[in-house]
């Protein structure tokens, strides 16, 4: 199989057809779930499908070193590669890895303005245009509504799209069927698209919680395989 075919009969097509073309540039989407779902495993998943696009993505991880980051893409790409069969995977991995960078910080020690602005030298001072930007781990229960907006203005003046995994920081909270915590929800007016993930029987189940204006539940025809860590359609399975 080659790259075009690949990108064209990804489960992730299905993704954004459920909401509606995807996430815009200035937009920002989330994916929660209790701690060791797979919010990760879906955020690189994500990532990886842009960078097969020829998109350039940036992963901030507030809760991993860098190593190992790159370590849940080498897995997602193999997985993905060997599932579809795909020629010449290594020319094509030495190809996308240049349109990734990876940055790594501690959220206890850095504010939001000194984030965003490594993220604008990046882009600006760096020449790495990028087009997505996926915050993993950022305790975003923990940040104030002001700093939410903050982040919205600068991917609407960046004109990239932002993608969040989110859990509470106390576990303990009450979560709902759909693997939302009430912290979580307490900040969908700053959300344009919230996902829960939570498991079910053999699988984890992807939910459409909130799409832009719409509050929902609407559970995806996608799930998350535990073994392979792939977003699949419900229908599909990994041999």
């Amino acid at each position: 199989m080659v790259k075009e075919e690949l990108i064209k009969r990804s489960p992730l097509r299905v993704f954004e057809q459920s909401i509606h073309g995807g996430l815009g540039k200035g937009e920002l989407g989330v994916l929660t779930s209790r701690k060791g779902v797979g919010k990760t495993a879906c955020l690189v998943h994500i990532a990886t499908d842009k960078l097969f696009q020829g998109q350039q993505v940036i992963h901030v991880s507030f809760s991993q070193n860098v190593a190992h980051v790159i370590s849940w893409y080498e897995d997602i790409f193999d997985e993905l590669t060997e599932k579809e069969g795909l020629d010449n995977p290594r020319d094509l991995h030495d190809e996308i890895v240049k349109h990734r960078v990876i940055m790594n910080f501690n959220q206890e020690q850095i504010s939001i303005d000194q984030i965003l602005s490594s993220l604008r030298a990046m882009i600006e001072q760096g020449g790495f245009k990028a087009d997505a930007v996926m915050f993993d781990g950022y305790r975003l229960t923990n940040a104030e509504p002001a700093d939410i907006e903050q982040i919205r203005s600068f991917a609407q003046e960046m004109g990239i799209v932002v993608w969040f995994s989110v859990s509470a920081v106390d576990d303990s909270v009450p979560y709902d069927q759909y693997g939302v915590s009430e912290p979580v929800k307490s900040l969908a007016p700053y959300i344009d698209v919230l996902i829960g993930l939570a498991f079910e029987k053999d699988h984890v189940s992807l939910t459409l919680v909130k799409e832009r204006t719409e509050q929902r539940a609407k559970k995806l025809s996608l799930k998350l395989d535990p073994k392979s860590l792939l977003i699949l359609k419900q229908d599909e399975q990994i041999d």
